[in-house]
């Protein structure tokens, strides 16, 4: 079910951007930790989005829940970004990153070389290794990839990744999959306010509401897979998050009131009845 634009929306917004190539969702999902393909399939569909994450080594490999993969979503519709997940160094997620190009190849997108940079080293609380992702991302550049770096939210960081040419940079909210929302908020903000190349905030969203917060702080756009494959109800849950991509976009372009100490009539004092 895709979720339209309103008037409104289309007349204020310019389409996301990436390394050239446009597109109207500013959701992305995942594909894994669904209970099954046909969920992880109709969630897609519900999310509205057009970009989806598949982890390189998972699919290579057939692990759970990704066997038939390729032949489960319209790939002519979505845009695939493999990711280098489970890398635990530069030079691994470089190899996989080739091996994610020569993939989405094999799916017809020819022109295909967006590649999702995961660099992580720590197994318990998932944190991204900057010098590594730094390491990496200068020398897939070099080698033609769009560069999207998962980065912890690190305004130096994300300058130093924008300066050798990604695509985007990817500031986690709080850690993969813990739900905790946005930890991050003020650094993620400061990187926002910084950078020339799309801010996806990516990991950690638990909720819609999280979500449109994240949104209305100027992000481009949102990656968010375990909050909708793990929620009781995976599709309904992917078309909340969409609507709150769209209603957080919305509220940012329009512009909040300013934060005030002290109440303010909403009705005029002047022409009242006096006694």
């Amino acid at each position: 079910m895709q979720t339209l634009k309103s008037p409104v929306e289309q007349s204020l917004d310019r389409p996301l951007t990436i390394a050239g190539k446009t597109f109207t969702s500013r959701l992305m999902t995942g594909t894994g930790k669904y209970r099954s393909i046909e969920e992880m399939q109709q969630s897609i569909i519900h999310s509205g989005c057009q970009i989806v994450t598949v982890a390189v080594r998972r699919a290579q490999n057939k692990a759970p829940g990704h066997e038939g993969l390729a032949e489960a979503l319209d790939w002519n519709k979505i845009w695939m970004l493999p990711n280098t997940a489970g890398c635990q160094t530069a030079d691994d997620a470089i190899r996989v990153a080739r091996l994610g190009r020569d993939m989405a190849k094999l799916l017809g997108q020819e022109d295909n070389n967006f590649v999702k940079l995961e660099v992580i080293p720590d197994p318990k609380y998932l944190l991204p290794d900057p010098i590594g992702t730094l390491e990496a991302a200068e020398k897939l550049v070099k080698e033609g990839f769009a560069v999207l770096p998962y980065i912890n939210a690190d305004p130096l960081l994300a300058k130093r990744l924008e300066d050798v040419g990604c695509a985007t940079v990817m500031p986690l909210a709080s850690p993969i999959g813990s739900g905790q929302g946005l930890k991050n908020a003020a650094n993620i903000q400061i990187i926002i306010e910084n950078a020339s190349v799309p801010v996806v905030v990516d990991a950690g969203i638990g909720t819609p509401s999280e979500a449109a917060q994240a949104m209305e702080m100027g992000a481009d756009a949102l990656l968010i897979n375990s909050a909708i494959a793990l929620a009781q109800n995976p599709p309904v849950m992917a078309q909340a998050m969409s609507l709150a991509a769209v209603a957080g976009r919305m509220a940012h372009l329009a512009g909040r009131i300013p934060v005030k100490d002290y109440a303010s009539a909403s009705s005029p004092l002047s022409g009242t009845i006096s006694s």
